[in-house]
Order: C-alpha cells, then sequence, then structure tokens
C-alpha cells in the first residue's frame, strides 16, 4: 500500500538556493512498484478532490501520453527535469516513475505551480502518496517568474515538461527561459501543442533557435524538441516569421 499522503505542501523559498542540491537515488522497487500503484490508481479513480465535474479528466495528462513522457524521458536519461503545471499530479507521477526507474545520481524534479491550492493541493497530495517527496521541491509561484530565479542561480536541467498557462506571451516566456536552463542537446517536451497560442510560441523556437522536434515512438498529443548543441543565438537581421495556420 502506498505512504501516507497527508504531508503538506513543500515549497522551496525564494533565493534559497536549495533547488542546485541533487539526490542520488538508487533503484528502489519498491518505490517503484508504489509510484506505478499510485499513478494507476489516478488515473482510475481520480484524486480524493477536484475543482469541479469533469476537471480531473479534462485537466489531466491522460494515462498514455503520461507512459509517452515516461518513456522519453527513461531514453533520454534525464536525471533533473523542470515540469511547469502540477494539477492534478498525473504527469509528475510519470516524471518520478521515470527518475526512480533509472537509479541515477543527482536526480531532482523541479516542480512549478502557482495555483496547485485551486486543486486542493492534489498534486502534491499524489507525490506525498507515491514517496516522492525526497526528490521532488515545488515552487508555488508564477512560472515566468520562478524561472529566471532558477537562471541566476546557476540550475541546470535534462529536460523539462510545459503543461501550464497556455496564454501566448506566458508560454513564450516559459520557453525562453528553458532554453537558458535546459542544457544543450537536452529535451523539452509539451503538452496542449494543439493550442494555436502554444504552437504558435514553439514555433519561434523552432524556426529561430535550432529546436528540433523528436518523433515520438508511440501515438500521443505531445510534442518534444531538442536544443541544439552549442545554442543559437539569431541575430536580429536574421530574424523569420513563425506564425502557425490556425486550427479549425
Amino acid at each position: 500500500m502506498p505512504p501516507d499522503s497527508s504531508a503538506a505542501t513543500q515549497v522551496s523559498p525564494a533565493g534559497d538556493g536549495l533547488l542546485c542540491e541533487a539526490l542520488t537515488v538508487p533503484v528502489d522497487r519498491d518505490l517503484l512498484t508504489t509510484v506505478q500503484y499510485v499513478r494507476r490508481r489516478l488515473a482510475e479513480v481520480g484524486p480524493e478532490h477536484i475543482r469541479a465535474d469533469g476537471d480531473f479528466e479534462r485537466v489531466s495528462l491522460p494515462s498514455q501520453d503520461c507512459d509517452a513522457l515516461r518513456d522519453l524521458l527513461v531514453a533520454e536519461k534525464a536525471q533533473v527535469v523542470i515540469e511547469i503545471g502540477l494539477a492534478y499530479g498525473s504527469s509528475a507521477l510519470a516524471i518520478g516513475e521515470a527518475l526512480i526507474s533509472q537509479g541515477q545520481q543527482g536526480t531532482r524534479h523541479v516542480i512549478i505551480d502557482a495555483y496547485q491550492h485551486l486543486f486542493h493541493n492534489a498534486g502534491w497530495e499524489a507525490i506525498a502518496s507515491a514517496g516522492l517527496t525526497d526528490l521532488s521541491a515545488m515552487l508555488a509561484e508564477r512560472s515566468q517568474l520562478a524561472l529566471p530565479r532558477l537562471v541566476r542561480e546557476g540550475f541546470v536541467a535534462d529536460a523539462a515538461f510545459v503543461d501550464g498557462s497556455h496564454i501566448f506571451h506566458n508560454v513564450f516566456v516559459d520557453l525562453y527561459f528553458l532554453r537558458e536552463l535546459v542544457r544543450p542537446d537536452g529535451l523539452i517536451v509539451l503538452d496542449d501543442c494543439q493550442w494555436p497560442s502554444v504552437a504558435t510560441a514553439v514555433r519561434y523556437f523552432e524556426v529561430n533557435t535550432g529546436w528540433c522536434s523528436q518523433v515520438i515512438s508511440q501515438p500521443t498529443r505531445l510534442r518534444a524538441f531538442r536544443v541544439p548543441d552549442p545554442p543559437v543565438a539569431p541575430s536580429f537581421e536574421s530574424f523569420k516569421p513563425f506564425d502557425v495556420e490556425p486550427t479549425a
């Protein structure tokens, strides 16, 4: 059975520098089994508290897409992952499963979500139930403010998962700072690129900064992009329009 889920949300205060400390995680089969159990139960039963009828199904990343995210991170051998948007915790559990299953050194999962309280802390409770609080840290603030601080702290991630605000300028700012935070040749994965606001934001980085779309080996609504190595610093003189065709 999973451990007690009553732990309160843990928030790392601004400027404490603790996010640059990494946790060594051995392969723990019992923990991996617990994470998989909590993932499966959340997908089948849903969280104890929801904001409104149907909200969990509308907001959460579907189970098959969580599997795709997990497999991408395992293939990447990612040790440090930034996640934007926690909600009910489905994607966070998939990320935790990917990190635990590899048993690598330096494992860290940094989650940014200013609105977890609106979800009755359901996402963090899922993380606690799965026993993942030791490798997870949550910043309860807007990603557009938290990410630049991580840049100042010198934080470096192997990969990022973006499923926060879908407003164009917020997505664009998130991706701008993730370009600074994710190591060269690292991976940035996005949900909901079917929304023109999200697709247009990421299109700039494809067209002007050399992000390369990565093939995902299973059906999914996710999109993955490889950050170039070395990084591309475009000149204003070489700017290319980056709009996308609106979807019906």
